[in-house]
């Protein structure tokens, strides 16, 4: 093995939303930064926005197998770039409700109290959505958490057919608002604006860089701190720990196939919460016989990615809208009068794209539209609305993560779907009630079924969670280990439950948290950062 004899102060593996961010706040301190990314940069492309490659051919997803709890493998849904799942998000970025950090009973079980609370997170998460570019209108969503800082970009504007879907919801009694989004959108200069509304936002890549995403948000600002190294290529395989095991002393890397050592003072791990959890587990030896950091025996337990359903809202008047991801609601948020209980938050999808449906649509639907055979998917997709429903899954010890055999274990069952399904059936209810064109609703073409598979992993987390007591949780309220002093996860993984809004802005206001507690670690003030960059 190459021992790389060059010291870093700071060794942050994985560029994702956590470990992109953590690079990007520290980068100003002057501090040895090594962040070491196992992808590349995607590739600027037309097939970023080419719907089959990226649906269908799976394009941008790694080609490795992972296992499931029966032994069976299965391709994830999970990429690895710089800027980790990022790249490929669909950039709703919105706060959790502030009772979502007290303890709530749901009707499949309870959601436990985090021991910091929304006021801990506010600060950071004002800071997040300056960062991340998120357009925003505060006081439209009833369960929105209070602030006095209003978003950084205005709301994205309705085009005429989105809006008449929030005017007819509003009609009703709902209180449809803009969903958060990270876009570089400019729509009173269109000539200073990188996006351009096109219709091939959200799982897409973005070819224009307009989404904000932790590559371009975070990563290629801080490179041009000379203090800062990026490799790419560099998968990490595993962590060496002193032989009392109270600090890492090496990082296992193989970079163009040959294995190399680096050492830090620091180490941050951000893999997403699969993989940080993979690489504690498989990195054990005498002093943590079962994986770094747990002796609490949490490691790789507790994960959670959403109970989500993608379904389309089939319709006689076509959609003209060009951006459809504009709409945000949480009516059920905190359930309903008889169903006191969580169901979940609804927003749209992007635009639903006619190779974005499966090959045995067509004769599924056929009965349900009055198109042509030979045009059917085209003309289904023009008369299409895309919606997204998530319902927050509950910790359970069983869920998790494992290494076994030199291959990644995901074992996984959903739970609290009774309140799931009530929200499937509430939506597609108001759906028929709101526009009287619609026909049907049906599961979104690019899953054979309602609920997203076991593959779909784009909101895992729960796998380290951080708390109070070693025995219960793996991270300290800074995301520190318990177990070893050097070692920090800033990803997902400290997630100790889900709620119902996409992770993404937590995870990134809580790696602008941690950077705050590792510059005070490593005695760096904001005048030692004056003057860093070249």
């Amino acid at each position: 093995m190459d021992i790389d004899r060059e010291h870093y102060d700071i060794i942050i593996i994985g560029t994702g939303a956590g470990g992109g961010t953590v690079g990007h706040e520290l980068a100003p301190t002057g501090k040895k930064i090594l962040l070491l990314e196992r992808g590349e940069f995607l590739p600027r492309e037309k097939d970023n926005w080419n719907p089959t490659e990226v649906y269908q051919n799976h394009r941008y997803f790694t080609d490795e197998k992972w296992c499931d709890k029966d032994g069976n493998t299965f391709s994830p849904q999970t990429c690895y770039w710089v800027g980790g799942n990022t790249k490929v998000y669909g950039a709703a970025l919105l706060r959790l409700r502030e009772r979502d950090f007290e303890e709530v009973q749901h009707r499949g079980g309870i959601s436990p109290a985090w021991s910091l609370k929304y006021s801990d997170f506010a600060p950071y998460y004002t800071r997040a959505e300056k960062l991340f570019n998120v357009h925003g209108k505060r006081g439209e969503d009833p369960t929105e958490p209070s602030t006095e800082a209003d978003y950084p970009y205005p709301p994205v504007s309705q085009e005429p057919f989105m809006q008449g879907i929030v005017d007819k919801l509003s009609e009703i009694g709902f209180y449809p608002f803009h969903l958060p989004v990270a876009i570089k959108l400019n729509e009173v200069d269109e000539t200073l604006s990188k996006c351009i509304r096109c219709d091939t936002c959200d799982g897409y890549p973005c070819l224009v860089h307009a989404k904000g995403d932790a590559d371009v948000n975070c990563v290629r600002p801080a490179r041009v701190y000379p203090n800062l190294t990026l490799m790419t290529g560099a998968r990490v395989d595993k962590l060496y720990t002193n032989e009392s095991g109270g600090e890492v002393t090496g990082v296992e890397t193989e970079i163009n196939g040959q294995k190399r050592l680096f050492s830090g003072d620091i180490v941050v791990v951000s893999c997403g919460a699969i993989n940080s959890a993979a690489l504690l587990l498989r990195s054990g030896n005498d002093a943590h016989p079962d994986g770094l950091a747990n002796s609490s025996n949490q490691v790789g337990r507790n994960f959670m990615k959403h109970l989500a359903t993608a379904i389309v809202a089939l319709q006689d008047r076509p959609n003209e809208a060009n951006y459809q991801k504009t709409i945000g609601l949480n009516d059920y948020y905190w359930g309903e009068p008889d169903f006191p209980y969580p169901m979940g938050m609804v927003q749209n999808t992007g635009n639903v794209k006619p190779h974005m449906m499966p090959a045995e649509a067509p004769p599924l639907l056929a009965p349900y539209v009055k198109f042509s055979p030979e045009t059917l998917l085209d003309d289904l997709a023009k008369h299409t609305t895309g919606w997204w429903l998530q319902t927050e899954d509950l910790p359970d010890p069983n869920n998790r993560v494992q290494w076994k055999n030199g291959k990644l274990h995901l074992d996984y069952t959903p739970n609290n779907t009774e309140a799931r399904d009530r929200l499937i059936y509430r939506w597609t209810s108001i759906l028929k009630a709101v526009d009287r064109s619609t026909k049907h609703v049906v599961p979104f073409g690019i899953y054979p079924r309602n609920y997203l598979p076991l593959s779909a992993v784009a909101h895992q987390c729960g796998t380290c969670r951080f708390g109070d007591d070693p025995q219960t949780s793996v991270l300290d309220l800074n995301c520190r280990t318990h177990d070893i002093d050097n070692l920090y996860v800033v990803d997902g993984s400290f997630f100790p439950s889900h709620a119902g809004v996409n992770p993404t802005l937590t995870i990134v206001a809580n790696a602008i948290r941690v950077a705050e507690h590792l510059k005070e670690r490593l005695g760096v003030g904001m005048s030692a950062a004056v003057g860093a960059r070249n």
